[in-house]
């Protein structure tokens, strides 16, 4: 039986709450360093050693600032939005294997069950319609356009990003994150023990997924060349541009907490989970969970933002036939393996 205390403290300290909130702040601020180096920039510099402090000392910034709520927006769903933005991809996170302490391996969830890769897809999913509510309530035209564009780019994007995902779930025979993370490390040493071509197979069927996940990701984190929907020179700030104080840093956390969502998604996944040799399980998720971090901010600093009808065209006719083409690939592979 379960200890309850141990579970609060999963829960709320470790790997919970305040780990994945000072984690979300962390890469934050690697993101906004890698993308000012890329620049020829400093970044953030002064706030903590090398500006470590600067996320934390935004989000209390916005904490104290004015809030304001427009007359003319449906005012129970503007303030409630932003809490679900905040929340949902927060509650994701538990069922992401970080390092459990109640687990001998060291890469169990805080919670975990059959099929909690559906779950988690479905609350990425879940938070997109909350960013809709939010700007389409605002009563701003602005903020109307980016919510439409927001639910267009889900429709386009939201398609190979879950087909991907169950790609290695066909692999392992099993929707459990934490079985998928099992699969891989048991996969991994058998091929170092024995190299053959069928693990080669899968290493490419998985590589495909991973570049298909990563375009994806873009889009679903709503960055370059995927931010149409918070464009600032065609719609100002897109659908936030009503949010201010307490409910903009809500918003800004949320974006954090779910960039660390997909990041330990894609690394459970495809990179197996925290597992590795010598270090600890949760050095491991941070390092391969940075890895990602930084890959997506090179790609975003590296390419102009689209148009939408070409975001939406790109999705259709490239990635979600190569998602098929993976989870097809996928099936082979395990009806022979």
């Amino acid at each position: 039986m379960t200890n309850p205390l141990t579970t609060l403290i999963a829960v709320l300290v470790f790997p919970g709450l305040s780990f994945i909130l000072t984690y979300a702040l962390w890469c934050q601020w690697v993101s906004r360093k890698a993308a000012a180096r890329l620049q020829n920039r400093q970044g953030p510099l002064h706030t903590g050693w090398q500006g470590t402090l600067q996320p934390l000392a935004d989000f209390i910034k916005l904490l104290v600032n004015e809030d304001i709520t427009p007359a003319a927006a449906d005012k129970t769903v503007f303030n409630y939005s932003p809490i679900a933005v905040f929340a949902i991809p927060l509650a994701a996170t538990f069922l992401i294997p970080i390092q459990s302490l109640t687990s001998l391996r060291g890469w169990q969830p805080v919670a975990s069950f059959e099929g909690d890769l559906i779950l988690v897809l479905f609350l990425m999913s879940v938070v997109i319609l909350a960013v809709f509510l939010g700007g389409w309530s605002s009563g701003n035209l602005f903020g109307a356009v980016g919510a439409t564009r927001v639910a267009l780019m889900m429709l386009a994007y939201e398609i190979p990003l879950s087909l991907v995902a169950v790609g290695p779930a066909i692999l392992a025979g099993s929707l459990q994150i934490s079985k998928i993370v099992d699969w891989q490390v048991a996969s991994v040493n058998a091929f170092l023990a024995a190299p053959n071509l069928w693990g080669l197979a899968v290493a490419g069927v998985l590589f495909i997924g991973v570049a298909i996940y990563l375009v994806c990701l873009l889009a679903e984190l709503e960055l370059r060349p995927f931010d149409i929907s918070e464009a600032e020179t065609e719609i100002v700030h897109g659908w936030q541009v009503e949010y201010s104080g307490k409910k903009l840093a809500l918003l800004n956390a949320g974006h954090d907490i779910k960039m660390v969502l997909a990041a330990a998604l894609g690394t459970s996944l495809f990179l197996g989970g925290p597992a590795g040799p010598v270090l600890p399980p949760v050095v491991w998720f941070i390092v391969k969970t940075t890895l990602c971090v930084l890959v997506l901010t090179n790609l975003s600093v590296l390419f102009a933002r689209f148009r939408i009808d070409q975001m939406v065209s790109g999705a259709w006719k490239y990635l979600a036939p190569l998602a098929v083409l993976q989870v097809m690939a996928g099936v082979a592979l395990a009806g022979v393996i």
